[in-house]
Formats: C-alpha cells, sequence, structure tokens
C-alpha cells in the first residue's frame, strides 16, 4: 500500500480515535474520520496479545490485501484505523474477508458496486 494510503504518525492515530466514530464486530474494530485528502488512509493496529511478530505481520498483510483488493469500493474522504481482535489469526483468509468486509460495510466505508448483490454477513 502506497504511503500516502497509510496513516502513520502517533497524532493522527490519536485525532481518530479522539474524534472518529468506531464500528466493531467479533473480530475487528475500525474508527473512522472524515478527511480532506481525496483518497482513504487506513492504519493498521494488531496487538501483541494476537502472536509473535511473524503471526502479528501476516495477519496485517492479509487485511492489506483485502483492502487493495477492494479498494475500488472504498469510499474517498476517509482515513481509517482497523484494530483486530483476539481470535481473528485463527482465521483462514476468506473468513478474514468476510470479517473485514462485514465491519467496512457498518461503518460505511465500503460501499458494494454496481452489480454486485452479494450480502456480508457475519454468524
Amino acid at each position: 500500500m502506497k504511503k500516502r494510503f497509510r496513516v502513520k504518525k502517533e497524532k493522527d492515530f490519536n485525532a481518530i480515535f479522539k474524534e472518529g466514530e468506531s464500528f466493531a464486530n467479533r473480530k475487528f474494530v475500525i474508527y473512522r474520520l472524515e478527511n480532506n485528502e481525496q483518497h482513504f488512509r487506513v492504519g493498521l493496529s494488531v496487538s501483541k496479545k494476537l502472536g509473535n511478530a511473524v503471526m502479528r505481520n501476516q495477519i496485517k498483510r492479509r487485511i492489506r490485501h483485502i483492502l487493495i483488493e477492494h479498494k475500488n469500493q472504498l469510499v474517498e474522504n476517509v482515513d481509517f484505523v482497523v484494530i483486530a481482535r483476539k481470535g481473528v489469526e485463527i482465521l483462514v483468509y476468506a473468513e478474514m474477508e468476510k470479517n473485514l468486509l462485514h465491519v467496512l460495510k457498518l461503518s460505511k466505508i465500503y460501499q458494494e458496486g454496481i452489480g454486485s448483490e452479494k450480502e456480508i454477513t457475519v454468524d
């Protein structure tokens, strides 16, 4: 993911947490805050409780890949932070994608494309 699409600075993270709205399901929490840019920016947070560095980096790579795959359906003018919850480390890729898209849809960051009638639900 290119640098301009990332939230990296601590002050940006703090602003999103303090002023933004939060949305959650069992596997992910998303904080979102409107911005003045022409594109979205995303920050990732994976706790040390979820495993060693290899596992945490694998989770972050999978989340990034899902976001890149669906970047055309993500709204512009928004900064958001994705926080992985306990249990996400045991999910296969398809389940992780389903859960992440569900919470992105709840937060109104993900908008399904034209002709896509697939409903995203979490059991």
